[in-house]
């Protein structure tokens, strides 16, 4: 059983913004490789963004770009197995790529978080989070540091693999059934409550900006994947989606009154992740 971890911290909500890249080498079980690099991402530093992983423009300041890795990724990544806690990680670096003109490496991506959600009943819901599954399982490890953060979710899936007896060929079947295998999920039509077998299911969204599709349209696509979508900014936000337009004025702080309340949760430790709406609808279109 062989697979390579993945996780990626961004500079600002534009997910092609990589400024670390942590990955980890499991072979049966135990860490075989590990490699991360701070990454210039030749784009501004967000203050939310840095107070989550600590990363700004001086730690990066002699740090290779993205397109300069792009031999140590393809070593990495081609044809291998590839997984990452939820698809955000994914995402960005099929941004990055595309952004640097790097041909994506051969991979099979497989999510750790969809694998939680089958795997710990408790946890199909909610908890599925990297930072709460770990600290059921007893793992420790500094969170939002790229490589402690691949390490995790290697160690996830070794946990759940071990724990269920499903071996890897196996997840990638089990990931594409119902999160509850009895039951099929209903085609309830357009809902703003979510498909509970989406695989992001459990997260909040709200869209803000001027965006490029209308926005009963966006509410539609966040709830076929999993996505409550609600009009507004609250505690129970994980997901703020930004027009893209605005994400380029962010440097000159022109941000709506939901990315600015989303920004005061933030700092008082909420866990919400802003991106652009096209970096949403790449994410959504991956697992298409």
């Amino acid at each position: 059983m062989q697979f390579v971890a993945i996780d990626v911290e961004t500079a600002n909500p534009d997910m092609a913004s990589i400024c670390q890249i942590g990955a980890a080498k499991f072979c049966d079980g135990e860490v075989i490789e590990e490699w991360d690099t701070y990454v210039d991402p030749c784009d501004f530093f967000d203050p939310i963004n840095t107070s989550v992983h600590g990363i700004d423009e001086g730690t990066v300041a002699h740090a290779p770009q993205f397109g300069q890795l792009a031999d140590v990724l393809r070593r990495l990544l081609t044809d291998a197995i590839v997984v990452s806690h939820t698809h955000f990680d994914r995402t960005a670096i099929h941004q990055a790529c595309g952004r640097s003109s790097i041909e994506l490496p051969s991979v099979r991506w497989l999510d750790s978080a969809r694998v939680t959600r089958r795997a710990w009943k408790e946890h199909s819901t909610k908890g599925y989070g990297l930072a709460r599954i770990c600290e059921r399982l007893g793992y420790e490890f500094m969170h939002h540091n790229a490589l402690e953060d691949a390490k995790a979710a290697g160690y996830v899936l070794t946990k759940a693999i071990e724990e269920t007896g499903i071996d890897l060929e196996g997840w990638f079947r089990r990931i594409r059934q119902p999160i509850d295998p009895t039951q099929s999920s209903s085609g309830s039509g357009i809902s703003r409550e979510g498909n509970p077998n989406g695989p992001l299911f459990g997260e909040v969204v709200v869209f803000t900006g001027a965006l490029n599709i209308v926005r009963r349209e966006a509410a539609d696509l966040a709830a076929s994947v999993g996505c409550e979508v609600v009009s507004s900014v609250t505690k129970k936000t994980t997901l703020l989606v930004v027009g893209d337009q605005d994400v380029t004025k962010l440097e000159g702080h022109e941000k709506s009154a939901k990315h600015r309340k989303a920004e005061t949760l933030i700092e008082y430790g909420q866990n919400i992740r802003i991106l652009r709406e096209s970096d949403f609808q790449a994410l959504v279109a991956l697992d298409a």
